[in-house]
């Protein structure tokens, strides 16, 4: 099974998707971002947590507990963001889907992209994701720069040869 199906298999369920796509298109990949994104939350979870547990062996007071309850409002808050956002490539255009409440759909046509790279940190290259930075002719769009994307050299070949055209030939 190669990337384009493992994403499409991954991702099929979501009715998310495909309620941004015109009636003749079609997924090309879909996927989510890199579970890393929620590295921070779960880290600031973390952290309360150790507050917490501090602050009650220190004072003995039960309700400070309470204060922890934000903050894993906070990271169920981030999971649930992450679960809905997709970022997608079909044959005409490329979109990253995102927000709980509020949906936004940050859109290009794949007409416009005039260059696609890609970046990993080394925090990216030690967990698996990496960031692309798309370029288009003429004005400033609304998505550019699309980050903890999982599986980066794959995935940017995989865009690549949707974006620029794909021969099965290797070149001489």
């Amino acid at each position: 099974m190669n990337l384009q199906d493992m994403m499409v298999y991954r991702d099929s369920k979501s009715r998310t998707v495909d309620r941004y796509l015109m009636s003749y298109e079609g997924r090309v990949i879909a996927v989510r971002r890199h579970p890393a994104v929620l590295l921070l939350p779960a880290v600031i979870v973390v952290a309360t947590l150790i507050a917490c547990g501090a602050a009650f062996a220190v004072t003995g007071i039960i309700w400070v507990w309470w204060l922890w309850l934000p903050t894993i409002g906070y990271l169920v808050w981030k999971v649930a963001a992450w679960s809905i956002q997709f970022f997608l490539v079909t044959e005409h255009r490329v979109m990253l889907i995102s927000g709980v409440l509020n949906r936004t759909v940050a859109m290009m046509p794949l007409a416009k992209v005039t260059d696609i790279a890609l970046e990993r940190s080394v925090a990216g290259r030690m967990l698996g994701y990496g960031e692309f930075i798309l370029e288009s002719a003429g004005q400033k769009q609304a998505l550019r720069n699309v980050g903890y994307m999982p599986y980066p050299e794959q995935l940017y070949l995989e865009v690549s040869s949707v974006i620029f055209g794909a021969t099965e030939e290797a070149p001489d």
